[in-house]
């Protein structure tokens, strides 16, 4: 997070600069398909901080279990109860999916809150990627489940005849409009909070002593990201459970 001086003399802040992807390695601008880049990078430590916490840090079992065990016991408790909520012991085989999904989100949200970090689920390739991973398995698990009758997720037979075309239209576009709403929620809030920062951080040199204020606002809002970064893991995954419900059970 940085601002600089225009030539005017003026305050030139730029928060938009944080979410660029830039080649890791060497001085150019030029990225092919292998290039290895801070998404890369932080993304890889996104994966070394999920192995921490649950390979090695429930590695020894112990029957008194260590802050680091119960951590990773709270998180695997808390998505087994979404998902058995949700989706009803039926649903338990796909736990092991649902729950590597919430953790990377989770601690790619959380560690795109550290100073001069990369948010990874700021950008669209990405949360537009889990979504569309989500979606394609809510189709083909609803048809292998269900056959033709995962379409009757789209026939709201509780309606009058006349309006049943017009609903089906209706369920069928927000239907493919999901994997657009799952991946923009993320991404969105999570660039719009990184952006807010950026802007309150470049104002604390600029002010001198009166940067307090902004210092301030900046620690309130870094709090306020924490929770973010919680809530729109949680929120991804519960609709996940959702969109999964619907390939197992698609009667309306």
């Amino acid at each position: 997070m940085a601002a600089s001086e225009a030539s005017e003399g003026g305050l030139s802040i730029h928060p938009m600069e944080q979410f660029e992807v830039r080649p890791l390695f060497g001085g150019g601008d030029e990225m092919g398909l292998l290039t290895i880049t801070n998404s890369t990078m932080w993304m890889a430590l996104v994966l070394a901080a999920v192995s921490a916490l649950l390979i090695l840090g429930m590695r020894g079992r112990a029957l008194v279990p260590t802050r680091v065990q119960s951590i990773a016991e709270i998180l695997y408790g808390f998505v087994r109860h979404m998902v058995t909520d949700v989706l009803g012991e039926d649903g338990v085989r796909f736990f092991p999916y649902i729950f590597t999904l919430f953790v990377f989100i989770l601690f790619s949200n959380l560690l795109g809150v550290l100073p001069y970090s990369f948010a990874v689920t700021s950008h669209i390739a990405i949360t537009g990627v889990l979504a569309l991973v989500v979606f394609s398995t809510v189709i083909v698990l609803g048809f292998v489940r269900n056959g033709i009758g995962f379409l009757k997720l789209f026939w709201v037979s509780a309606a009058p005849a006349p309006l049943r075309p017009v609903l089906a239209m209706i369920e069928l576009i927000s239907f493919f409009v999901r994997p657009l709403s799952h991946s923009i929620r993320l991404a969105g809030n999570m660039m719009a909070g990184h952006a807010v920062l950026k802007v309150f951080a470049a104002f604390v040199p600029a002010l001198s002593v009166f940067g307090i204020l902004p210092l301030a606002l900046m620690v309130a809002i870094t709090g306020l990201e924490l929770l973010v970064a919680g809530v729109q893991a949680y929120i991804f995954t519960i609709l996940t459970c959702i969109y999964l419900k619907d390939a197992l059970q698609p009667a309306h």
